[in-house]
């Protein structure tokens, strides 16, 4: 009965862990982020990426809503060069759940093969689910250095579903849980 109680409980947790997004960062030191307010994105890298072009469209689109928010201007001439890279895996994870070993046999409080006899148990059942895990970084390049300034990095469950507005919406917090880690806290 206390299993039925904790079963909603249970779903819950592992359904907010699936659309949950680890993010990391890293940047240099060196670097004064207070200088940056301009941006442009870095067209020939962003060409590479292996994803459809519209959810490049779509990630450029939440990373631009995000760096105007925090008051980034949009340049031709530029103070940060903005660059995407995008990896994907597919997650096979296999649950077993069995139990292999002696127990005695009992049955409304009897022992079914008499007094001292104990039972051989066998039971187990595998579930398999699939899932794909993608990882989006996003890059900030120093346009004048042409070096990179700050990296950002997210990596989630990726959404399977064909309803565009989940997508965009999983999209969006991608970008949102990367670019809340910029501009850098100095440690």
């Amino acid at each position: 009965m206390k299993l039925l109680k904790l079963l909603p409980l249970l779903l819950l947790f592992i359904a907010t862990s699936c659309v949950s997004v680890r993010v990391s960062s890293d940047y240099d030191k060196e670097a004064n982020f207070n200088e940056f307010k301009t941006f442009a994105f870095y067209k020939k890298g962003i060409d590479k990426v292996d994803i459809s072009d519209l959810d490049k469209r779509r990630i450029l689109r939440a990373i631009e809503a995000d760096l105007l928010a925090k008051g980034f201007t949009k340049s031709e001439n530029p103070d940060l060069l903005v660059n995407i890279f995008t990896k994907s895996r597919e997650k096979i994870n296999i649950y077993n759940n069995s139990y292999y070993g002696w127990y005695p046999y009992y049955y409304g409080g009897f022992r079914l093969y008499g007094r001292g006899h104990f039972g051989f148990g066998y039971g187990a059942y595998n579930n398999v689910s699939r899932s794909t895990e993608g990882t989006l970084f996003i890059d900030l390049i120093d346009a004048d250095k042409k070096e990179l300034t700050w990296q950002g990095m997210g990596t989630g469950a990726l959404t399977t579903s064909k309803d565009i507005g989940k997508k965009e919406a999983r999209i969006k917090e991608f970008v949102n849980e990367i670019m809340a880690k910029y501009p850098p806290v100095a440690e």
